[in-house]
């Protein structure tokens, strides 16, 4: 499937004039969403499920990207799960055009509950990325006779920022963000990070849980990833996307299948690795005001979590 970003600048309030507006949950890896989200779903009936999970996204990826197995998915339905090869890349601004186009459509007959813990892609979605120059065909063709040393160094010296979460190594990337820059006179990651919208009214929850309890969840999951077959998963994997491969867990396990480390040196790694996202992702959502923070203590259940959450529903009010 290839995902078809035409159409990107249209969103604005189209969501909220929708029968049903939709309902955010967001969390850290490890704060237990999808046991939350399948559980409002039985409360808050009807509702269907949205991915916003910039790896879940994936066909074959299920269990790194910690997926909701088929049980789960079975009374409830669920959408944009598993729907590109892992060769395939998807970015923000690609995923958000597709998943604006899956709430509208749900929100038709249902509530939309969207679930993910990528703050960018969530962002993308409820706020929508700015727009970004069209591309210059003069130009493009005198950067196509570079070579991508050149573009590389270019490119850095314009957006040092962009340039280190860019694979350099893909000319395609290189250039268009290359070309950016200098089209717009201005960091290509700037742009990217610019929002159509700073303050939409949104239905939106973060689920928070002590630093400590996400990271015993987090070792827990680790250690059941590998008993489920993580290994056998990711060496079934052909060739990856940029995107892809940034999935945790995903370096880790290809040093493992190749004797770079052992099995308990890899299992560590992305438990380190997984702890140290978590604590970025609850770090950009601080950041969000319009996500309110639902804090979970030791003692609760998804029955619970809901329960808090559900007045809150309860007393939205969509955006005229």
């Amino acid at each position: 499937m290839v995902l078809d970003c035409s159409g990107v600048l249209r969103f604005g309030l189209v969501l909220m004039n929708t029968p049903f507006f939709p309902i955010y949950l967001a969390g850290p890896t490890g704060s237990g969403k999808t046991a939350v989200a399948i559980e409002l779903a039985s409360a808050f009936a009807p509702l269907e499920i949205v991915n916003a999970d910039a790896f879940q996204i994936y066909r074959g990826m299920e269990i790194i990207s910690a997926a909701p197995s088929e049980a789960e998915k079975t009374d409830i339905p669920h959408h944009l799960f598993e729907i590109i090869d892992p060769s395939e890349s998807c970015d923000a601004a690609h995923f958000a055009e597709v998943a604006r186009r899956k709430i509208t459509n749900v929100a038709e007959t249902a509530t939309p509950l969207v679930v993910g813990g990528s703050g960018l892609y969530l962002k993308a979605i409820t706020h929508g990325l700015a727009p970004t120059p069209k591309s210059d065909p003069k130009l493009r063709a005198e950067l196509d006779g570079e070579s991508l040393e050149a573009l590389v160094g270019r490119y850095k010296d314009l957006d040092p920022e962009g340039a280190a979460a860019t694979n350099l190594r893909n000319r395609r990337y290189v250039t268009r963000n290359l070309e950016i820059c200098l089209l717009a006179g201005e960091p290509a990651s700037t742009i990217k990070n610019s929002w159509q919208n700073d303050q939409p009214k949104l239905c939106s929850f973060f689920l928070k849980r002590s630093r400590e309890a996400v990271y015993e969840r987090i070792n827990r999951r680790t250690s059941a990833m590998f008993e489920a077959g993580v290994v056998r998963e990711i060496e079934a994997l052909g060739e990856l996307s940029p995107t892809a491969e940034k999935a945790i867990g995903v370096r880790e396990i290809q040093d493992l299948i190749v004797g770079k480390i052992d099995e308990q040196t890899c299992i560590e790694a992305i438990r380190q690795a997984t702890r140290r996202y978590a604590k970025r992702q609850e770090s950009w959502f601080k950041r969000e005001p319009s996500f309110q923070t639902i804090e979970i203590v030791e003692d609760d259940t998804p029955e619970t979590i809901v329960a808090r959450i559900l007045p809150r529903i309860q007393s939205f009010s969509p955006a005229p």
